[in-house]
């Protein structure tokens, strides 16, 4: 399974964020200061609740397996308590979502268009947004 993570980490990639598009490195805004707000706040337990919602809803559609494990759809429990304590990688089909304890984000991995289609359309009921990096 490791050779399988580390291929899919080199292959495209889309973010599932709470901000429609990235940010460009010379925006007028205030970015880092509006991402330590949501990090440091109670902002940022309901942004983890959104991924969490996420996860399970594409669960419904999706089998899904944690890391390396050999287990697939493990319960909702396990799902939401994995992802407030560890950094995951979320396998499903051939691609990938990495969702890290303590960012805004989650990254999806090499999708299929079909899988990308019902990533953005589950993302948009959570109030998410996906987009692909420019960098």
């Amino acid at each position: 399974m490791i050779n399988k993570i580390d291929e899919l980490l080199q292959m495209p990639y889309w973010i599932i964020d709470i901000l429609p598009k990235q940010v460009k490195e010379n925006s007028p805004g205030q970015y880092f200061k509006v991402e330590k707000y949501f990090l440091s706040s109670k902002h940022f337990h309901k942004i983890k609740q959104k991924h969490i919602n996420f996860i399970l809803k594409l669960n419904c559609y999706k089998d899904i397996s944690i890391n390396e494990s050999e287990i697939i759809n493990p319960l909702p429990e396990v799902i939401e308590k994995e992802m407030k304590n560890h950094y995951l990688y979320l396998m499903m089909d051939n691609a990938m979502i990495l969702s890290e304890p303590d960012d805004t984000h989650l990254t999806l991995f090499n999708p299929s268009e079909e899988l990308l289609e019902l990533v953005k359309e589950i993302s948009l009921s959570e109030g998410l947004y996906v987009w692909k990096p420019t960098i």
